[in-house]
């Protein structure tokens, strides 16, 4: 198989809900997921770290956007501000051989959540930084010579904290929403599939699934079970520079139990994801890429980013 340059699966994580409910669907986060798409079929040692940048700031119900003007206040249901976020990942991938390999995924988030409760007239405000939830994820692809089909096995691990408040304003003290939380606090199971190949000397294609479903729930909240389907191209035609195109979707299922906001969870959104690839060295790329909504349907009221942003450095040994 011809040597490809990375470029970038998009994984939107689990948002669930809590007092104040305070509910966005699927804020996306940016998975590097080399091996996908056929840049850790050798053995050796990979580092990657990336920054994410992605605003959710458009109040949406549905297939639609909803004016924030049409609330009067205090209202009914909880009329989200804006959620902005800030992360960095730290990933580690390491391969003993061609068959096998194992990455680890080390969020840490930086989160501002600005909204107006049922029944409040003013807003409330939050600004919190930490670790996530730590991702270990296997991977076997020696089902042929090539190594261009591979299956994905691990774990989502609750090393994230989940009880962060309300800073200020009329909820201050109060909890947050936990989608808002630094994790979920509960175990999920990872299982995925993908093939990478060559349709041309200049055109490199990959598609992967990877099924997320929590094993259980924590202290009455359980997030709704996760699929992510990615595929994209590549064009490598170009000297030490390498352009992407991708197309990601994320389909979530209602989070359950008492802490669960069900009625504001849940939802299918497909986005596109432009992207390049640029080699400083052998072993040293710089990524960037961008992603835009196609297609977005939420259950109930819910805030979704207008387009994201993400930056990494890709290192290998």
């Amino acid at each position: 198989m011809k040597r490809t340059h990375a470029g970038l699966l998009l994984v939107c994580g689990l948002m669930g809900g809590s007092p104040a409910r305070a509910c966005g669907a699927c804020g996306c986060t940016l998975n590097s997921d080399w091996s996908s798409q056929g840049h850790a079929v050798g053995p050796g040692l990979r580092f990657d770290l990336r920054y994410d940048y992605f605003s959710q700031d458009q109040l949406r119900r549905g297939t639609r956007s909803v004016d924030r003007a049409s609330f009067g206040l205090p209202a009914e249901e909880e009329v989200q501000e804006k959620t902005l976020n800030r992360n960095l990942t730290l990933t580690l991938d390491v391969s003993p051989g061609p068959d096998w390999g194992l990455t680890v995924l080390v969020p840490a988030y930086d989160r501002y959540h600005a909204t107006v409760a049922e029944g409040d007239v003013d807003p409330s405000m939050s600004q919190i930084t930490g670790l996530g939830d730590i991702r270990v994820l296997g991977r076997y692809q020696g089902f042929s010579e090539e190594h261009a089909f591979g299956v994905q096995l691990g774990l989502k691990l609750p090393t994230g904290g989940f009880h962060q408040t309300f800073g200020a304003g009329a909820q201050a003290g109060q909890p947050l929403d936990r989608g808002l939380q630094m994790g979920t606090g509960t175990t999920d199971l990872l299982i995925g599939a993908y093939a990478f190949g060559d349709l041309t000397q200049t055109w490199g294609v990959f598609a992967q699934v990877l099924v997320q479903k929590p094993l259980g729930e924590r202290e009455g909240f359980k997030p709704g079970d996760g699929l992510n389907a990615s595929g994209g191209v590549r064009y490598t035609g170009f000297r030490g520079i390498t352009p992407h195109l991708q197309l990601n979707l994320r389909a979530e299922g209602r989070e359950s139990g008492p802490q669960a906001d069900a009625a504001n969870s849940g939802a299918t959104l497909v986005y596109l994801s432009p992207g390049v690839t640029l080699d400083l060295g052998r072993a040293l790329q710089v990524y960037a890429f961008a992603q835009v909504p196609v297609a977005q349907r939420v259950t109930g009221l819910q805030l979704e980013p207008r387009w994201s942003m993400s930056l990494g450095l890709h290192w290998s040994l």
